[in-house]
């Protein structure tokens, strides 16, 4: 299959590494456009999962059997592959957590209540999911910081000229997403973080959305803090990482208590583990971990180039399509921007088109995103989102294209 003329490869053999899109749903063939809140998963991590629970299953860190060993020893190479895939310097900045949302809240609870005081600010942007903007409002809740927000102009993009304006010996922090789930925009946050630094703040990216699109070089970068979820990443539910340079997490106290993040124990007294156990208390979600490694293992052997071309061709397609259809509006037109679509059509409720669409088999994003201040920005009470991955092509967006259609038909 050819990609906006620029290279020929197999795209039916990487589609086939999907045995989900298989099914038929409500006797359509299932055309999965919501990528931006689930990936689906390919052969090579569902394997990898149930090789773990078939050849290796037991708990890591804390045998000295052979089983455990094992485990323990497949579990941390995945530490050691998520180093690589960030270029971090250290495994040991490297926090294996739930997802991105818990990556926030643990930078926000240990970093943010140990360093952090009232009157201090934390800039962050008008686009962001709810998961880099509760955690904080809930610290101003507990500490009195403030809550400075960035906003964005009506093509859903930030200004770095607004930035300059926000900034003040009194940020401490800037929170920002790399990409929005909402909107699909790419904010330029190695301009964001220089800018940052030079007043002293620290900068944390949600890269929830960007690490299945484009490379990540934390070093390159010099953030402060990166988060991202495995799921989207073609992995498994339940996964992601907290990247965070090694001198923070140092001087951070641990987020939970209990086994894994203690050195020893008395009644009188806790000393705790190093580096990276020190936040990583109870049993972690080993065979999550095991296909987060081969989900890495997928999109590297894909490579960042190849992914761009196929949803960037797959994006400007969509949004050709779409923009035909009379009473269509694009909520989100950065000119950066990555393999998302949202819109709303003239009297017809995102709800209502989506649920319509699901009759077809293609399943959409109708909700507020997890994004209510994006919602709000632009007057609107949800968009249908539309959101690609490496397996969809364009008999998907056709596909999509006449079921909204057919839609509108029936609700008009």
């Amino acid at each position: 299959m050819q990609l906006a003329g620029v290279f020929m490869f197999d795209h039916a053999a990487l589609r086939a590494q999907f045995p989900i899109l298989e099914l038929q749903e409500n006797a359509h063939p299932l055309t999965y456009l919501d990528n931006a809140s689930t990936s689906q998963k390919p052969q090579s991590v569902i394997d990898a999962v149930e090789r773990y629970y078939r050849e290796q299953n037991a708990n890591v860190h804390r045998g000295v059997y052979g089983l455990s060993e094992r485990g323990t020893e497949a579990f941390e190479a995945v530490r050691k592959k998520v180093q690589g895939f960030l270029n971090a310097q250290s495994y040991k900045e490297i926090i294996f957590v739930r997802g991105a949302t818990e990556g926030v809240n643990l930078v926000a609870q240990s970093w943010g209540r140990s360093t952090l005081q009232a009157g201090d600010q934390i800039i962050v942007s008008e686009m962001e999911h709810h998961s880099n903007l509760v955690p904080w409002q809930m610290l101003h809740e507990q500490i009195g910081v403030e809550v400075v927000k960035w906003p964005i102009n009506e093509r859903g993009e930030l200004s770095l000229d607004e930035l300059s304006s926000l900034l003040s010996d009194r940020t401490k922090l800037v929170a920002v997403t790399q990409m929005s789930n909402a909107l699909g925009t790419i904010n330029p946050v190695a301009q964001i973080i220089k800018m940052a630094h030079q007043v002293g703040a620290k900068v944390l990216v949600d890269g929830a959305q960007s690490t299945s699109h484009m490379a990540v070089d934390v070093q390159a970068l010099d953030v402060d803090f990166l988060v991202f979820s495995g799921h989207k990443l073609y992995a498994p539910t339940g996964t992601g990482c907290l990247y965070a340079k090694q001198d923070l997490l140092e001087a951070m106290p641990p987020y939970m208590g209990g086994g894994d993040m203690i050195y020893k124990v008395s009644f009188e007294q806790t000393e705790y583990n190093e580096l990276p156990y020190k936040f990583e208390a109870g049993t972690p979600n080993i065979s999550g971990v095991i296909g987060l490694g081969a989900a890495i293992d997928f999109v590297q052997q894909l490579g960042f180039e190849r992914i761009a071309q196929i949803e960037d061709d797959l994006l400007h397609y969509a949004t050709e399509r779409l923009s035909q259809i009379e009473g269509l509006r694009i909520i989100g037109t950065a000119q950066n921007k990555g393999a998302v679509v949202s819109f709303v059509i003239d009297g017809a409720h995102p709800h209502d088109l989506a649920t319509l669409l699901d009759q077809d088999g293609v399943a959409v994003r109708a909700s507020h995103h997890c994004a209510m201040p994006v919602m709000l920005k632009f007057d609107v009470p949800a968009t249908v989102r539309a959101s690609f991955g490496v397996y969809n092509n364009r008999v998907d967006i056709d596909r999509l294209v006449a079921s909204v259609h057919e839609a509108l038909d029936m609700l008009r």
